[in-house]
């Protein structure tokens, strides 16, 4: 048995797998979010700790068996500061956060980003580890004073449970990796003024930090001491390793609480508009180009909470509708931190449009789902799949929205085995480097295809167009109000 640990934005999970991939065990335990200003956002490390050992202990309950190790993912970007024991000398600033968008912005007008982008091929967002680090230094010098790392979420668990101080190259990408030489970029630390604060990156361990539970690490998760651990990839990468996504031109689609669109690459390009992220994988010479936007399931849940409806009416209320939503349109862009992909624009704001007496409530929730949908296309337009595209995710728990996403995307729609994507693809990359053999296939065996309509796919086509338009229009509008 192996016990995968994914530490969500709202979430922890652990889940027990047997050799042959199936599911034997799953627990789950919601997590707090603290908002001490507007658009800041920030977790307790030490609740989130608890909830690990929470869900852990429950797990293994649930199996009967001790894993033989266990494989530890989670939420990436934000920053999350730990002394020299990984205990917490601040409150977790999550990756939602914003208070950085100014710096950002300053660093957009005198180029910091288009240089960073094209030495590492990764974009910044307010949430993003580089910004909130320059906000620290601005308005925390203390903050940074006391910590010994300014980690990611999985590397301070790892440095509670073994007391191993490392971080892994998926993480290291966001943004100071050096791609090819897969180390910290000296240069992209100097033009973020980080230079100085480059002692508190955590080591990089090629491909993954492996270590071992601690006495003190044994007694919070009640297994044995010794137990081998290991750390990485982060949650979206890992999720595409869980959902099969293994040869070059592979896409992979997370529908969570927000949207991510990845594809496998053998070679990099870092031209063009700044946009999205780059992930170093456990396979040298590979890496994710992943476009995170901010929107998905998030943006659903709040359409649906302002109407009056939950979840369990989400199929119910797409089929009341029709494709085109009686022509009303949505700009899904929810988020106070603003977008991060397929653009960067911490100015951008959802919208309605073509809205009129006679548009109703599913009208409003379908043309959500319609745009998160298009979202996503636009997301796979500039990542340039090749192959087939595997999904993951709560999204993929509507069979209607599903539909929407084949039909949007034209193309098939490969469901990758539920639940715990990332939690399974934890334990594979924990497996490969501990040497232990694992069948890749048949723990990533899809549960099934949705092929497309070319009927509705034809008129998504029509629709998408108009979405780019609309897009254009409103990042204009964006700039200008920011100005």
């Amino acid at each position: 048995m192996y016990l995968g640990i994914d530490i969500g934005t709202t979430v922890t999970k652990a889940a027990v797998f047997d050799a042959t991939g199936a599911l034997r065990a799953v627990q789950r335990q919601q997590t707090g979010m603290s908002n001490p200003a507007e658009g800041w956002f920030e977790q307790d490390p030490d609740e989130i700790l608890r909830s690990v050992a929470a869900v852990v202990r429950a797990a293994v309950a649930e199996a009967g068996q001790r894993p033989e190790f266990i494989g530890l993912t989670g939420q990436g970007d934000g920053v999350w500061l730990g002394d020299e024991h990984g205990h917490p000398v601040r409150p977790a600033i999550s990756w939602m956060d914003a208070r950085a968008a100014g710096i950002l912005r300053r660093w957009q007008d005198n180029d910091v980003v288009t240089k960073t982008y094209r030495h590492t091929g990764s974009a910044m967002f307010p949430g993003a580890p580089a910004p909130i680090l320059a906000w620290l230094a601005e308005h925390e010098p203390e903050s940074l004073d006391r910590a010994a790392t300014a980690g990611y979420c999985k590397d301070l668990v790892m440095q509670r449970l073994t007391g191993i101080r490392a971080t892994d190259v998926s993480d290291a990408s966001m943004p100071f990796l050096d791609p090819h030489a897969r180390d910290y970029d000296h240069d992209v630390l100097a033009w973020c003024g980080l230079a100085t604060r480059a002692d508190l990156l955590a080591p990089i361990t090629d491909p993954l930090p492996i270590g071992a539970l601690t006495n003190t690490g044994a007694e919070l998760l009640g297994l044995p001491e010794g137990l081998p651990v290991t750390s990485g990839p982060f949650d979206v990468p890992a999720c595409a390793l869980g959902s099969g996504v293994t040869t070059p031109g592979g896409g992979h689609l997370i529908v969570g609480t927000t949207l991510a669109c990845q594809v496998l690459l053998d070679a990099l390009d870092t031209t063009g508009e700044p946009a999205g992220l780059t992930f170093a994988t456990g396979t040298e010479g590979q890496w994710l180009r992943a476009m995170l936007a901010m929107m998905g399931c998030a943006a659903v849940d709040w359409v649906l909470d302002v109407v009056g409806e939950t979840h369990d009416a989400l199929d119910d209320l797409l089929a009341a509708s029709q494709p085109g939503a009686h022509g009303v349109t949505c700009l899904p862009f929810f988020s106070p931190a603003g977008e991060r992909a397929p653009f960067v624009e911490p100015g951008a704001r959802a919208s309605f449009d073509r809205i009129t007496v006679q548009s109703t409530k599913a009208d409003l929730v379908r043309a959500t789902c319609e745009a998160v949908a298009y979202a996503a296309r636009h997301c796979f337009d500039v990542a340039g799949p090749t192959g087939e595209i595997a999904m993951c995710g709560g999204g993929t728990q509507s069979a209607g929205w599903l539909r929407i996403f084949a039909d949007v995307l034209g193309r098939p729609i490969r469901l990758a085995p539920q639940p715990e994507s990332g939690a399974r693809g934890a334990v594979i990359a924990g497996a490969r480097a501990l040497g232990h053999d694992v069948d890749i296939a048949a723990w990533t065996a899809p549960e099934g295809v949705i092929e497309p309509d070319p009927t509705t796919a034809a008129r998504y086509t029509e629709g998408y167009a108009d979405y780019r338009a609309r897009v254009a229009a409103a990042r204009t509008r964006w700039k200008e109000h920011a100005s």
